[in-house]
């Protein structure tokens, strides 16, 4: 099957980082840009009935991440949190010659836009984020302001990955026979059941997930060991390890100037970025799916949504903007589930903003 909406096309453009392939909407070359990057085990095909709808007034660009989709499978450097593609992201707009640009940053993605966000704002007209990884990581963390579990990055980064997941990726499964394949996560995780897709789409998000490059250089990445339950620490390498929360933290977006403003676009029935995350071991200890939880006081569920609420709180009272829009009976993929619906919230948020 064609991977491809009518009116989309693909090209890979070549910088001084890697080579990235991108999205764009055929004949549209001029508007104002807005620059949408996917999330994890994923790549820009999920964007496309978002790009092609959005009015022409703007010029959609789906970026793929190193190691997804047909970008470079090029290593990721963990340690320098999720900057290794924030900063192939900026070395791809200054190609493309564009500043002052939309960003939409989808689940990983968001924390993708929080790095560039804080480090170059001047770049940013206005910062979507959709499901966004907390700003204090994932895992490993508790409370609002995000205070590290002990040692620092308990539960969190590779080695939190689902083995038979990784397996079923590795070896491009597309079947729904077991809980952890591809279709199966899918169905369960990325959005809210009973939504079901229609089947060309679903195939088309399997591929886009397929696209994950394996291994310890890309997803999940390497792991190291502890005697602290439940015995897993960050390594230095790939995907998941960008986000523990001892490489990557984004808590002083109040520091920054200038302050763009900040749209925050949610699903209420999220799984897995959710104050009670069905992929955060702690909560899973909680529930019991993972023996020998030692309890709240050492390992309390990480509350992801309300760590970011807290950030962007504090933004507002350093005189920044931010607006939490929650779309209803939804989970993790609002564009994918009622993409009416989130390409009009998306719409008006962007189209508020004035120079």
């Amino acid at each position: 099957m064609n991977l491809l909406l009518p009116g989309i096309s693909t090209r890979r453009v070549p910088t001084e980082r890697l080579t990235v392939n991108v999205l764009e909407v055929e004949h549209r070359t001029t508007g104002e840009p807005v620059v949408f990057i996917h999330g994890n085990v994923s790549s820009s095909l999920f964007w496309q009935y978002t790009m092609r709808d959005l009015p022409e007034t703007f010029r959609p660009i789906a970026v793929d991440l190193r190691g997804f989709g047909d970008t470079d499978p090029a290593p990721v450097d963990a340690t320098r949190g999720l900057r290794d593609y924030s900063d192939d992201v900026l070395g791809l707009l200054d190609v493309l010659e564009l500043d002052r640009v939309h960003l939409v940053g989808w689940s990983m993605g968001g924390g993708v836009v929080l790095h560039i966000l804080r480090e170059h704002p001047e770049l940013v007209r206005t910062a979507t984020l959709v499901n966004p990884v907390s700003p204090y990581g994932f895992g490993g963390t508790k409370g609002v302001d995000g205070v590290h579990l002990d040692p620092p990055g308990l539960g969190a980064g590779a080695g939190s990955a689902n083995d038979e997941f990784v397996q079923r990726l590795a070896t491009g499964d597309r079947s729904a026979d077991a809980p952890v394949s591809p279709r199966s996560v899918l169905r369960s995780s990325y959005v809210k059941t009973p939504f079901t897709p229609e089947p060309d789409d679903e195939d088309r998000w399997v591929s886009s997930m397929l696209s994950t490059r394996t291994g310890d250089d890309n997803y999940p990445g390497t792991a190291e060991v502890t005697v602290e339950w439940p015995g897993v620490l960050p390594g230095t390498r790939g995907v998941l390890n960008t986000m523990a929360p001892t490489f990557f933290r984004v808590d002083d977006l109040d520091a920054i100037d200038p302050k763009p403003p900040i749209y925050w676009i949610r699903g209420d029935s999220d799984v897995i970025v959710s104050d009670t995350s069905l992929f955060d071991l702690a909560y899973l200890g909680k529930l019991g799916a993972v023996p020998g939880w030692p309890g709240d006081e050492l390992a309390p569920p990480q509350p992801m949504v309300s760590q970011t609420r807290h950030v962007l709180d504090k933004y507002v009272l350093a005189g920044g903007r931010y607006e939490e829009l929650v779309i209803a009976d939804t989970g993790h993929s609002p564009h994918i589930e009622k993409p009416k619906e989130f390409l009009a919230t998306l719409v008006e948020s962007i189209t508020e903003y004035t120079d």
